[in-house]
């Protein structure tokens, strides 16, 4: 069997197993679908294939039906309980009507029997594929509107107990209060949990509280009547009325001033205010996420922040780990984000070189996420148009000096 010439499909930063015990079909396989375009793992026995798919996504598993150390059926089960939307292809030289119909009843997509022509097997794996891809955008609305925008599938454990904790607090009322350096995706965690929990139909509401002073805080937040101060010529919902029935998220708020946590304390435990100006009493029903990179423990010893609106913002308390405590995820994360940058800037970087990588996973990253984000859109913007690798000389200098001595 020799791979036959044929341009790279589309399958750009998918990966594809192949388990199969014997080194021949391994090598062929990997050589031919690392050609058409595959992210390429290989697997000689189905624990080694369970192994790889713990820390990597997959999204097609080639395998053979009989290995030494458990059959192909047993391996399609597990592969699929981790990653349920993987194309699965089987393949076999014992095909009977009762193990194709097993395979095809757990999952998998297609079948192949020994021998196999190399383009028939292109083909069924293309076909699947393609199928896939078709099916993922087809999702029904009520399930695409539930699914978090913007989330990449962790693979540190840290980021796994991130989002472990997310989906347990999701369906409380009860408040979060979100941890962690600036940039390492604060407001992200809050939309997910809002997008998770029974609130999603309603409103999610960002502030940015550090950028309001003390009087716009206020009736930012609670609203004001016709004429509670100098400009006010009109009455004005605040973001708690808005986010009624929804999530309100408070960013950064250890940056509140003293009169402000007053009556947010008080919203926490009557859920009711007064606007700004104003005597009528409004009840609301919002669930509230607060975030902050500030040290609140400390400010309450500086008499800066109350210790008992600290407790009723610190319900669950969910701590998001800097970018250079989770290396493990900035590949996913440069993938994630050149999907996007090319597509918005009609580019087709579709690979990173190795020396890249290194460079981007040992760099320190003080801005975290926010700072990988804005530097990829740098790179894919100031790349070549024709272009199709991010090279080691395409990251601005400062990547590139983390780039390893002596690396192979």
């Amino acid at each position: 069997m020799n791979p036959t010439d044929s341009p790279p499909a589309s399958n750009t930063f998918k990966t594809l197993l192949i388990a199969d015990d014997e080194q021949n079909i391994r090598r062929v396989l990997e050589a031919l679908f690392t050609k058409e375009g595959y992210h390429v793992c290989v697997a000689d026995s189905g624990q080694r294939a369970i192994d790889i798919a713990a820390f990597t996504k997959i999204d097609v598993l080639i395998t053979d039906l009989i290995m030494p150390d458990m059959n192909g059926v047993e391996l399609l089960q597990k592969i699929k309980a981790k990653h349920p939307n993987a194309v699965v292809i089987m393949i076999t030289a014992y095909a009977t009507i009762k193990t194709c119909v097993e395979a095809m009843r757990y999952g998998a997509t297609d079948y192949i029997t020994k021998p196999f022509d190399i383009s028939e097997l292109r083909a069924v794996v293309k076909r699947a594929v393609t199928r896939q891809a078709e099916a993922s955008t087809s999702i029904p609305p009520k399930l695409a509107a539930r699914r978090p925008k913007g989330n990449t599938k962790a693979l540190s454990p840290a980021m796994a107990e991130v989002e472990i904790m997310v989906e347990r607090a999701a369906p409380s009322k009860a408040s979060v209060l979100i941890r962690g350096e600036s940039g390492t995706g604060k407001e992200l965690v809050a939309r997910s949990l809002h997008e998770l929990s029974d609130r999603s139909k309603g409103p999610f509401i960002p502030v940015a509280c550090s950028a309001l002073s003390e009087t716009l805080l206020e009736s930012e937040l609670f609203g004001h009547d016709k004429n509670a101060f100098t400009g006010a010529a009109a009455e004005r919902r605040g973001r708690f009325e808005l986010a009624h029935g929804g999530t309100l998220f408070l960013d950064e708020i250890g940056d509140i001033a003293p009169s402000v946590q007053v009556k947010l304390l008080r919203v926490l435990q009557e859920r009711e205010f007064e606007r700004v100006g104003g005597n009528k009493t409004i009840r609301v029903e919002v669930r509230l996420v607060a975030a902050t990179n500030a040290n609140l423990e400390k400010l309450i010893t500086e008499g800066k922040f109350r210790e008992d609106l600290y407790y009723r913002l610190n319900v669950i308390q969910i701590e998001l780990p800097p970018l250079r405590g989770r290396r493990e995820d900035i590949p996913g994360l440069v993938v994630h984000f050149l999907e996007r940058f090319n597509k918005e800037n009609h580019r087709q970087i579709t690979s990173v070189s190795d020396q890249a990588m290194a460079a981007l996973t040992g760099y320190e990253w003080p801005g975290n996420v926010r700072e990988l984000e804005n530097m990829i859109e740098r790179s894919v913007v100031m790349s070549d148009p024709s272009a199709t690798e991010l090279s080691l000389e395409g990251l601005p200098g400062i990547i590139r000096t983390a780039f390893p001595t002596g690396f192979a």
